[in-house]
């Protein structure tokens, strides 16, 4: 069964040189779609290019939360123009990240609630960066939910289960990525172990976050393997059982991406 990397950023200047070679590595690895997402919506036409150029890759629309500051101007509606793209699956990724505090809290709050507006309105999934913001981003989907649901993923998930539990009441999918391989990881295993079958999937956020063995070296979609290995493992069941939930649950949530 192949697998889905959901969350990959094949438009960083990491891959520029040999993007060929890299999804070649991914099919070869038995990774048959990825979804390369957005962090800047002024770099949506480098994005969309790399969806049209290959037949196995995807994309999102949406400004990243440590770039919010620059694309406030960047509305809800003009968001869900974008992503009538026919190779556009997805909105985001945006959220918020308290770790770099890269761009003030309350436009990253602005551009999450925005970006939230574009996914009820699409009914595209979000998808969504949590860094040390665990409580106010589990607020702020309590309050957006109240307002009326929208799909939505927890990208590499790496926050504590307080957050998976109060996301999964949303309707959150939760998606794993090489952090689950690592030997600190141990919370991550646990909620990894405890999410529900049907909202689980994996990534890669390559280039970052390589999975071991090949942790601190660039990341790949061909490596969606190894963490999804991870998966199973913690899940205790096979290889095969892993790709094929996984890759169903994508399709799911990831619905305009045809089997």
């Amino acid at each position: 069964m192949p697998l889905v990397d959901s969350h990959c950023h094949l438009d960083f200047p990491d891959f520029a040189e040999e993007l060929d070679q890299v999804v070649a590595r991914a099919h070869a690895a038995g990774v048959a779609k990825m979804v390369t997402i957005s962090t800047r919506v002024r770099r949506f036409d480098a994005i969309k290019a790399i969806a049209e150029r290959f037949d196995s890759v995807w994309c999102s629309v949406g400004t990243h939360c440590q770039n919010a500051h620059e694309e406030l101007d960047i509305s809800a509606d003009d968001l869900a123009r974008l992503a009538e793209h026919p190779r556009c699956v997805a909105i985001g990724e945006a959220g918020l990240d308290y770790h770099y505090d890269l761009s003030p809290r309350d436009a990253q709050e602005e551009g999450f609630r925005r970006h939230i507006a574009a996914a009820r309105m699409t009914g595209l999934p979000l998808v969504i960066h949590a860094r040390d913001a665990d409580e106010d981003v589990a607020r702020i989907l309590e309050e957006e939910t109240a307002r009326g649901p929208f799909p939505m993923v927890l990208h590499c998930f790496s926050s504590g289960a307080e957050l998976a539990r109060r996301g999964l009441a949303c309707g959150a999918y939760l998606s794993f990525s090489g952090i689950l391989t690592f030997k600190t990881a141990e919370t991550i295993r646990e909620v990894a172990a405890f999410a529900p079958e049907d909202r689980i999937l994996v990534e890669t956020d390559a280039p970052y976050l390589a999975p071991l063995p090949y942790r601190g070296k660039r990341n790949e979609p061909a490596y969606t393997a190894k963490t999804a290995a991870v998966l199973a493992k913690v899940r205790g069941v096979s290889d095969d059982e892993i790709a094929r939930i996984t890759t169903d649950n994508f399709h799911r949530l990831f619905a305009k991406v045809p089997r």
